[in-house]
């Protein structure tokens, strides 16, 4: 069954890895929520702002770099997925610690490379 992931990092330029995670994880039958600076959207899905209510979030997905993560890192915790991927530039040994103590698995890999190979 796919899973919901949270795209943290979404952004409507092409040239983003963010938005062409979201647009594969959806090619690939996967839910995805986005989150990003700047309203606007994905394909039809909506980027949201600032840390709006979800549920039954599997995934978090991290394209924001390890300055600018302190302000997603109680967010994430308390929508409490499964894991959060750490995507290339992204990689944060101190929120990684924070996560495994939350029960939280960090995953230092690529969306998209992940996708590709069947295991997302």
């Amino acid at each position: 069954m796919p899973t919901k992931t949270l795209v943290i990092g979404a952004s409507e330029n092409p040239d983003r890895y963010a938005y062409k995670a979201a647009r594969s994880l959806k090619q690939h039958g996967h839910p995805v929520e986005l989150i990003g600076l700047r309203a606007g959207s994905i394909n039809g899905t909506p980027i949201q702002t600032g840390q709006p209510a979800l549920t039954d979030i599997d995934t978090v997905t991290l394209y924001v770099g390890p300055r600018n993560q302190h302000i997603y890192a109680d967010y994430i915790k308390q929508l409490k997925p499964r894991r959060v991927i750490f995507n290339p530039g992204a990689e944060n040994p101190a929120l990684e610690s924070e996560l495994v103590q939350a029960g939280i698995e960090p995953v230092e890999a690529c969306t998209l490379v992940m996708l590709s190979i069947g295991n997302y």
